[in-house]
């Protein structure tokens, strides 16, 4: 047993009275009324999952009706339990975003939900904590299919918010899901205690500037020439194992990409045709300046109307840092604007008024934005403003 295992079992002595036992009530005596009930073949997957999760359940028969696949057919499968844990994870999820980010519109509040709760990053949570392992089925497909993911997940360089190279089985997100049910089922239906052993779990939780980073592909797609007024095509065709899907824009090919999976084919020929439109609209982008220097007045002016020109975003302002005393106090402004290629933000120099800080920053971003500088960097030239 290594140290880590070691600690996740001490925590679990220690903290049965935060899991609804009675003080009065020993935890070995709950624990071996609720055992007996376990199939032998489940004992050994129901303790190390209590070990995982850092929760021991009052009743293991939950625990062990969430790790039981509808192919293996001697038991009552997590199928119940995941209808409910779909729900309950994603309240839970719904309450966190909302406390976590108060200024935020619906909208976006629902992104970060969704990104969180997908299949791609519920699977990465199984992945993660290993729990696979301890599902019974008999089904041999799965294993290769999660064998085959679990490796992709390992070669992943940073986090993958929407899809990666190889497509998430959902038997991976699902049996995360049946687990949540089963511990809020077994606290009483407590949201508060499932999302004290949930949020570890889930953690990393994807923040808003990643999913400014990455935009799901296919949506910012369609929201794009939405805009525009375009009408957006996508075909699909096999060759040999492969799907290959390709995007057309007003009936001319933008985009295509390739994949045996044909979700991770469509997201890549999304992604090429999101390229190709921002280098059209790049070209056709007209700031207008003859000697190559904006006037730092009215700025802000130029670039919120180049915001609407292009159907972007308008332009976002925020007082960066305050310098000096009251009676002399200085502001320094960043401005972030959201294009189809990705977000861009900077910071401008300091001024004496908020609004003169303000078409600094735009002047900054304008700047940036003339000479097609996809990361734009503040003067001092030490803060990365583009992504």
């Amino acid at each position: 047993m290594n140290i880590k295992m070691m600690e996740e079992y001490k925590f679990l002595a220690l903290s049965y009275t935060l899991n609804g036992y009675d003080r009065g009530d020993s935890p070995s005596s709950v624990s071996s009324k609720s055992m007996e009930a376990v199939d032998m073949n489940m004992r050994s997957a129901v303790a190390a999952v209590e070990v995982i999760l850092r929760y021991r359940f009052k009743d293991k028969t939950l625990l062990q009706e969430a790790l039981t696949h509808s192919s293996y057919t001697e038991s009552t499968s997590y199928q119940r339990l995941e209808f409910v844990g779909d729900a309950a994870l994603g309240l839970a999820l719904a309450e966190y975003v909302f406390r976590t980010y108060p200024g935020l519109d619906p909208g976006q509040l629902s992104l970060l939900r969704a990104a969180n709760i997908s299949t791609e990053n519920l699977a990465r949570v199984a992945v993660r904590h290993e729990l696979y392992p301890h599902v019974r089925h008999n089904a041999p497909s799965l294993g290769a299919k999660v064998s085959e993911f679990v490796l992709a997940v390992q070669e992943e360089n940073g986090a993958v918010t929407y899809c990666g190279s190889v497509k998430a089985p959902k038997i991976l997100a699902d049996i995360v899901e049946s687990v949540a049910a089963a511990v809020y089922v077994d606290c009483n239906y407590d949201l508060k205690a499932l999302w004290a052993v949930f949020k570890r779990l889930m953690e990393p939780i994807v923040p808003l500037e990643t999913l400014h980073k990455q935009p799901q592909p296919v949506t910012m797609l369609f929201e794009f020439c939405q805009k525009q007024g375009k009408q957006v095509d996508i075909k699909y065709w096999r060759k040999e194992s492969e799907n290959i899907a390709s995007v057309y824009v007003d009936g001319k090919l933008v985009g295509s990409g390739s994949s045996e999976q044909k979700e991770i084919a469509k997201l890549n020929a999304a992604k090429e045709a999101l390229q190709s439109l921002w280098q059209s609209e790049s070209s056709e982008m007209e700031i207008d300046d003859d000697n190559g220097s904006e006037e730092i007045e009215g700025a802000k002016h130029k670039l919120n109307e180049l915001c609407g020109k292009n159907k972007w975003r308008q332009a976002k302002y925020k007082v960066a840092n305050e310098i000096g005393p009251p009676h002399d106090r200085k502001y320094i402004c960043s401005v972030q604007i959201i294009t189809v290629e990705g977000t861009y933000f900077t910071t401008g120099d300091e001024r004496s008024r908020v609004k003169d800080a303000e078409n600094s920053a735009a002047s900054m971003m304008l700047h940036g934005l003339r000479h097609n500088v996809r990361v734009v960097v503040d003067r001092a030239g030490s803060n990365i403003v583009g992504s």
